[in-house]
């Protein structure tokens, strides 16, 4: 782990505890130090360069769900200390929706949802973040559904000439990453499955999954088998049959103790013209942001993590239909 601090054991180690840290620890001061002064991140929400900022949005939301948990269930990653590493951060996280914020009034309802974190880390400090939030999880838990969501975020920022907009591409603000992963074959593996169904070949489903996996999905849902998985996929692809399907990062794994696995963040970029997981065709323009994570068993695919934000989907449909 050359250029950083040698309390860390490895590269997960040092993601894993210093998001405790942050998050669990109340250090948020020690974000001026882990993240850069200019650090870009990106959310499928919008986008912020600094860490001030990142410090106000963490503060806002432990005071929203004061005792909320991260529980860093894996860390998938690429690179060297030397060149600077990637790592993609599976967290499931709990918290009570205890006091009035962004998420509206207080509720007091519990909440349990996973987040998907990519960071570029190079000599104790990460520089380039892109963030994943299962919004959609969240709203249900609280009794409203992703649509409504969006439709009264946008009233309350102020309408749609004044709300903050969702990310794309156009907004973008190029960081000091510009690498793609690795070339792992486990990452390769999963990222030929991803193209396939992009490309409408759901029959790859049988074979390249397990009978018994089971699978994680935006929205917080959890199901099995190779007939749900294909409900999520093709509900996801109808929606935009004919937008732009790019792998923007890829990487796979094998490490001691752990099943082969790989982390892919992807994007959709199209029109919303098709029936689907996203309802009746708007012709909006829409940027989906992704990330997914899955770990291979003898019989193929046996765990899967699929993230996006669907109440920012909603808002850049809602947006686009008033």
């Amino acid at each position: 782990m050359k250029g950083f601090n040698e309390k860390f054991v490895d590269f997960p180690d040092y993601i894993l505890s210093i998001t405790k840290e942050i998050w669990e620890g109340r250090n948020l001061a020690s974000l001026n130090h882990y993240y850069a002064d200019d650090i870009v991140v990106r959310t499928p929400a919008g986008l912020s360069v600094g860490n001030k900022d990142v410090i106000a949005q963490t503060a806002a939301v432990l005071n929203e769900l004061p005792d909320r948990t991260l529980y860093g269930e894996d860390v998938i990653w690429s690179g060297t200390p030397e060149e600077g590493m990637l790592s993609s951060h599976r967290i499931l996280s709990e918290a009570t929706h205890l006091r009035d914020g962004a998420f509206g009034p207080a509720t007091g309802k519990k909440l349990r949802y996973r987040i998907i974190a990519d960071c570029h880390a190079i000599n104790d400090q990460i520089n380039d973040e892109w963030l994943i939030r299962d919004q959609g999880a969240i709203v249900r838990q609280l009794g409203v559904e992703p649509k409504q969501f969006a439709i009264n975020q946008i009233a309350a920022q102020g309408g749609a000439e004044k709300c903050s907009q969702p990310f794309t591409p156009v907004r973008d603000k190029a960081g000091p990453y510009h690498g793609k992963g690795n070339d792992n074959a486990w990452g390769q593996l999963y990222g030929e499955t991803l193209t396939r169904m992009m490309n409408a070949e759901f029959s790859c489903i049988p074979k390249d999954y397990d009978r018994a996996v089971q699978a994680d999905y935006a929205g917080g849902f959890t199901v099995h088998s190779w007939s749900a998985v294909e409900q999520f996929w093709i509900g996801l692809r109808a929606s935009f049959p004919n937008a732009t399907f790019t792998i923007d990062h890829q990487i796979g794994r094998e490490d001691p103790l752990m099943p082969p696995r790989a982390a892919i963040r992807f994007s959709l970029h199209g029109k919303h013209d098709g029936w689907g997981r996203f309802g009746q065709p708007s012709g909006a323009d829409v940027y989906v942001m992704a990330a997914a994570h899955v770990e291979f068993g003898p019989y193929g695919i046996r765990r899967e993590f699929v993230l996006f934000d669907e109440t920012a989907i909603w808002k850049q449909i809602a947006l686009h239909t008033g």
